[in-house]
């Protein structure tokens, strides 16, 4: 697919710049403790799904000492409604327990430190970063990797070489432009029959055949 040029590299973030400035992430929390489950969870599942399923989540277990001696059992059928519960089980409670032996009880907002947690990839670490520390980090998902393929910003095959090759365009005001690709790739770029004769970004699409092409 051909790529975007440098000028219309340009267009496409001030647009996202300016339609989402105040974007942020749609998972529901109210601290880095549950901020950093709901990412974990929000893997392959709906932020709807997350959202539904963590009040009593946290509930139970309201901070990351009591999840780290949560019942590995209870935690399963708490999450069960989430894909692979299981693995998501087993990951939290070691994350929790990580977190205490190792940092204290408190969860690291360093990219280094937060990968050494169990069912903690770069992703959801920069995930993490952006949305609670506003780290200038890209982050790659199904809808940001779709959107950068449809306007030329990437021909990458993989969502890392694909936050690489967005990172090196935008440079700055990663963070910002993450949120905003999210949300545009959610509601308005979608996967199925996106909303392409309202989409002020068309110009610069390099995708003929709309939902078709990624």
């Amino acid at each position: 697919m051909k790529k975007a040029t440098a000028k219309e590299v340009q267009a496409i973030k001030a647009f996202f710049l300016e339609h989402y400035a105040q974007a942020v992430t749609e998972l529901r929390y109210h601290s880095l403790y549950e901020l950093l489950v709901c990412v974990m969870l929000s893997a392959q599942c709906t932020d709807k799904r997350v959202n539904i399923i963590t009040p009593e989540l946290f509930k139970h277990y309201p901070d990351v000492q009591a999840l780290a001696s949560a019942d590995l059992e209870n935690v399963k059928a708490l999450i069960r409604s989430c894909s692979f519960f299981n693995n998501k089980a087993q990951n939290l409670i070691k994350m929790a327990q990580t977190v205490v032996q190792t940092y204290g009880g408190e969860i690291p907002l360093d990219e280094t430190q937060l990968i050494t947690l169990a069912g903690v990839g770069q992703k959801t670490a920069h995930v993490v970063m952006i949305e609670y520390a506003k780290a200038n980090l890209m982050a790659v998902d199904t809808h940001v990797f779709r959107v950068a393929h449809r306007l030329g910003l990437s021909n990458a095959k993989t969502a890392v070489k694909t936050e690489e090759e967005l990172t090196k365009l935008f440079k700055n005001d990663l963070d910002t432009l993450h949120q905003a690709m999210v949300l545009f790739g959610r509601y308005h770029c979608k996967a199925i029959k996106p909303l392409c004769d309202t989409c002020l970004l068309q110009p610069y699409c390099k995708s003929k055949d709309g939902f078709k092409a990624v």
